[in-house]
């Protein structure tokens, strides 16, 4: 990538795969967790791993809002996906992030089909997201899943 070569095939190859094994695994994770006393949904999901959470967000009815960063690669599948994504959602930006190019992530935020969506930039690299920006996404989440 720093040397301006496309990479797409290759993380395709292996982001892909990732995304739908680890699908799965967190439906199941969801499913132990919900069976404990005094945890019910709606449920939300928020982290860094975007891919991941679009799939989710289409195929798990039980996620309500979701919070994504915009620090990764997304495959083409999951960009396609994104027009699904309907629940409410929060997605963050660094604006300088190295490694991930901002007009990607800024197509991806158009491509969702989400009526709510709002979208935070911030300046500074991949690992630079304010400590203010877990308050915002907790209130966020707080909002959607009462």
């Amino acid at each position: 990538m720093q040397a301006g070569e496309p990479v797409d095939e290759i993380l395709e190859s292996f982001i892909g795969p990732l995304v739908e094994n680890a699908v799965p695994e967190w439906q199941t994770t969801l499913d132990a967790l919900l069976e404990l006393p005094g945890i019910d949904g709606p449920v939300g999901y928020s982290g860094g791993w975007t891919a991941l959470g679009i799939r989710l967000a289409v195929v798990e009815p039980r996620i309500a809002a979701a919070g994504f960063f915009a620090g990764g690669y997304v495959p083409s599948a999951q960009r396609e996906e994104a027009r699904q994504v309907t629940i409410p959602l929060l997605f963050l930006l660094q604006w300088d992030d190295e490694g991930n190019p901002r007009q990607r992530a800024l197509d991806l935020f158009d491509a969702f089909g989400s009526k709510e969506k709002t979208l935070h930039a911030n300046p500074g690299g991949h690992t630079g997201t304010p400590w203010f920006e877990l308050e915002d996404g907790c209130r966020f989440l707080d909002r959607h899943l009462k």
